[in-house]
């Protein structure tokens, strides 16, 4: 080794040095989470921690070696969650245990006695081979969680089944994060006891049916009429969900559609109000669908199902997908990130309503309806993605493969 080496491997091992650079992935967490990793730069990244770019370059050399080494460090934190889960006897205690230690740690993120990290909102923002590095880790973490289900609850159960539970479960405990700094910090840990119970005995009083597949197919039906507006909507908002609000650009829009950049223009005034239009189009449609599950007959159980049922067809038809909650992270303007999860927080609070028929009319056992409804939110939010882990998840079964867990508990029979 030259002798170059050996003094940046000397450097590298001093705690200074590690002391410092843990500042630089802390605060480089915070940036990317409120502007995205398209949107943070190393030069504001620096100024936080009270150093100048070329001091960060000397620790991470590009702002995606930052960014991957900021999920990379996220990713081995809830790798730790999950081993520590992993070692309790049973498929319920091990996901209460998983979903206690995820609530610690957050309490702690929030009392600012351990440093941030970073959302899993934007790995598709990074280029290769920072992207392909990222995943291969996540990939590893998601088949970590699905081993806390291995044990007798789930014999039987096929790769499909197993991986759209896994999927759900995952994607309930990352949204838990944007919702629990609504309790105090040490009632993080009673918050996360009733997502867990939640998870595991669904939402329906004990014998509750599942209502048949014609019931939920007869009660909304959603098509979008096809137009050269909507078609500019599909593929922005494909393009947001994956790269946020900066990585989708002009020409990755145009590009995506085949069409030229002087056609864009054509058609839309600028991006900002595409992606608006897009935001509007989402929350549009979860208005339509509560309105019809407020207004239908029957109990709330069965309005709940269907309604529920209606959004994820849609997302996995070729009319889908809807905006992911996540892109809201990266709208440049604060002004509209916060009309934005003002009007989500409603539709959500929408949600709940629907959940309180039922405990009125018997069909919905007693529970905490406020984080049920996040529970199915994160769940219908997420469906987006569902095709990454279940290929063959399509309009005619996700209700069965992957709502269903999620309303009867995901123990219940497949």
């Amino acid at each position: 080794m030259s002798s170059a080496a050996n003094e940046a491997s000397t450097t590298a091992s001093t705690p200074r040095f590690q002391e410092k650079r843990e500042a630089v992935l802390a605060a480089a967490a915070r940036h990317f989470n409120q502007q995205g990793v398209k949107g943070a730069t190393l030069a504001d990244i620096a100024a936080s921690v009270g150093l100048v770019t070329t001091s960060v370059t000397y620790y991470y050399r590009k702002k995606e070696d930052l960014a991957t080494a900021c999920f990379l460090r996220a990713i081995a934190a809830h790798e730790a969650l999950v081993d520590e889960a992993a070692r309790a006897p049973t498929v319920a205690l091990r996901l209460a245990a998983l979903f206690r230690g995820h609530a610690e740690a957050l309490a702690a993120m929030d009392a600012g006695t351990r440093p941030p990290l970073i959302l899993f909102n934007d790995i598709r923002a990074l280029p290769e081979p920072q992207q392909s590095q990222v995943f291969e880790a996540y990939t590893n973490l998601f088949r970590r969680v699905r081993g806390l289900f291995t044990g007798p609850e789930s014999a039987g159960w096929t790769r499909e089944q197993l991986n759209a539970r896994t999927h759900l479960l995952v994607s309930v405990a990352h949204w838990v994060r944007s919702w629990i700094h609504r309790f105090e910090l040490d009632d993080y840990p009673r918050a996360a006891a009733r997502v867990t119970d939640i998870l595991l005995r669904g939402v329906a009083v004990a014998g509750a049916a599942w209502p048949a597949p014609a019931a939920l197919d007869q009660a909304l039906l959603l098509v979008t009429p096809d137009s050269t507006e909507e078609a500019f909507l599909r593929a922005a908002t494909e393009l947001v969900n994956e790269q946020g609000y900066r990585g989708a650009s002009v020409d990755k829009i145009s590009a995506r559609l085949n069409v030229t950049k002087g056609s864009f223009y054509h058609h839309n005034d600028n991006k900002r109000d595409l992606i608006s239009a897009c935001f509007e189009r989402s929350f549009s449609l979860l208005r339509r669908v509560l309105a019809a599950a407020e207004s239908a007959a029957g109990p709330g159980w069965e309005r709940t199902c269907a309604g529920a049922a209606a959004v994820l067809r849609y997302q996995l038809s070729e009319h889908g997908p809807l905006l992911r909650s996540t892109a809201t992270s990266a709208l440049p303007d604060q002004a509209h990130r916060e009309q934005v999860r003002r009007t989500m927080l409603r539709l959500i609070e929408r949600i709940t309503s629907v959940l309180v028929d039922g405990m009125m009319d018997g069909s919905v056992r007693p529970l905490d309806p406020a984080i049920a409804a996040q529970v199915l939110f994160a769940q219908i939010n997420a469906a987006s993605e569902l095709r990454r882990w279940v290929p063959s998840a399509r309009v005619d079964n996700v209700a069965a493969l992957y709502l269903r867990p999620g309303l009867l508990g995901l123990l219940c029979e497949p």
